[in-house]
């Protein structure tokens, strides 16, 4: 039916260009003066990275291939630090020090910082996460006499308030539609207040689901959709080791942990926008969660690319599409700790055969034409040529070979 086309395609004499995307790791530096940096947050296509850089005082920065590490200096202090990046790679946000000393948080968007500023009385202000476009920022305000989660809302601020009987609340991540803001109510008691992961949709606030022995918990991210967040619980007995969960609809999911030389269990710091990777910490090693693979050690699963000695510590931040990885992690060749990126990637560009059966043939072909005009880091087989885009390339790859192997 088809061989037609293959025929045409030669007639047309087009040359097709063949991209293979290769897993990769990279080792992001440090600001100029400073000893150590640590990534927090990564764009939906991997091409700008947020975090902090430590020197006398921790600065903020933002990374771009072609552009390295910028600092993207104060609100008038000493330090800043920065804590999450917009889907579209546009808006940073995080907290810095301003002429008085004071901590404010901050919006970073076209080589501009401005202050976000924080509730009416209050002088303590705090961002830590931002919508895919940037428009609702998440994180928490010092006040009257305790903290409290805010969310702005292109840059009005709101006080989101606490559970009943609770005393404070924090926020951390936002969901990336922005209606969700996940976080923790915390409770009086002897010694250190106790935490209760909560999720607010709105202005309602909704306590998460706890496992049985890790009463007190912490929300630290959300899904695209805010349906799943992901942080951790720390054991009732102060001496077993937290672990990582994954709410889903409020019901908690114990992750576990790696298997451990210590004891410090595992925390939960991103999650896919789908909301099926989650990546952290396990014991001072990055680790990878889905539910097919259960948690896997990072440094495991990509041991070719730390083949110097180089060891990858923590998974802080994954991009909505699960590709990239950011963090902190040992680089062996400068001996410190460093902000890494890591390209997950796994297309090889092939000869057609979209269901790898050995013979490229109708199936195939169809498989091409019903995706055709999809774009994206992660589309499979049926991106013939891995240039992120099912377009003509592909359909001409699989007519220029059609009836191989059959």
């Amino acid at each position: 039916m088809f061989g037609r086309y293959r025929a045409v395609g030669a007639l047309l004499g087009l040359t097709v260009t063949v991209i293979t995307h290769a897993q990769s790791l990279t080792w992001l530096g440090v600001l100029p003066e400073a000893y150590e940096s640590e990534a927090m947050g990564v764009s939906a296509d991997g091409s700008v990275v947020v975090g902090t850089s430590r020197s006398s005082a921790p600065r903020a920065f933002r990374w771009t291939r072609n552009g390295g590490m910028q600092d993207l200096g104060t609100l008038g202090g000493i330090l800043a630090l920065g804590t999450a990046i917009s889907a579209d790679g546009q808006t940073i946000v995080g907290y810095s020090s301003d002429a008085q000393g004071r901590l404010l948080a901050f919006r970073w968007r076209n080589g501009q910082m401005t202050s976000l500023g924080a509730l009416t009385g209050v002088v303590w202000s705090e961002a830590y996460g931002v919508s895919a476009d940037g428009s609702v920022i998440s994180g928490h305000a010092w006040g009257f006499a305790n903290f409290t989660a805010v969310r702005w809302n292109n840059g009005v601020i709101q006080n989101l308030g606490t559970l009943g009987g609770a005393n404070a609340s924090r926020a951390w991540g936002v969901s990336g539609d922005g209606r969700v803001v996940v976080g923790a109510a915390f409770f009086p008691s002897q010694g250190f207040p106790e935490a209760r992961a909560v999720r607010w949709t709105n202005s309602a606030i909704q306590q998460l689901g706890a496992v049985p022995g890790y009463r007190r918990s912490w929300a630290f991210a959300a899904s695209y959709d805010g349906c799943v967040v992901v942080g951790y619980a720390y054991a009732d007995d102060d001496v077993s080791p937290s672990i990582s969960i994954r709410w889903v609809n409020g019901q908690a999911q114990n992750l576990g942990w790696l298997p451990m030389g210590g004891a410090d269990g595992s925390i939960a710091y991103g999650v896919s926008g789908d909301g099926s990777i989650v990546v952290g910490n396990s014991d001072g090693r990055a680790y990878r969660w889905t539910q097919a693979t259960g948690m896997q050690n990072l440094n495991t699963v990509y041991a070719s690319l730390l083949a110097d000695g180089s060891r990858l510590h923590s998974a802080n931040a994954i991009s909505p599409d699960g590709r990239f990885i950011v963090g902190r992690g040992y680089n062996a060749a400068t001996g410190r700790t460093e902000a890494f990126l890591l390209d997950t990637a796994t297309c090889t560009a092939h000869n057609g055969d979209v269901d790898n059966n050995g013979c490229i043939d109708d199936a195939d072909l169809l498989q091409v034409l019903f995706a055709f005009g999809q774009t994206g880091q992660n589309l499979g087989r049926v991106d013939v040529n891995c240039d992120s885009a099912v377009d003509d390339a592909d359909l001409l790859i699989v007519l220029f070979n059609f009836g191989g192997g059959c």
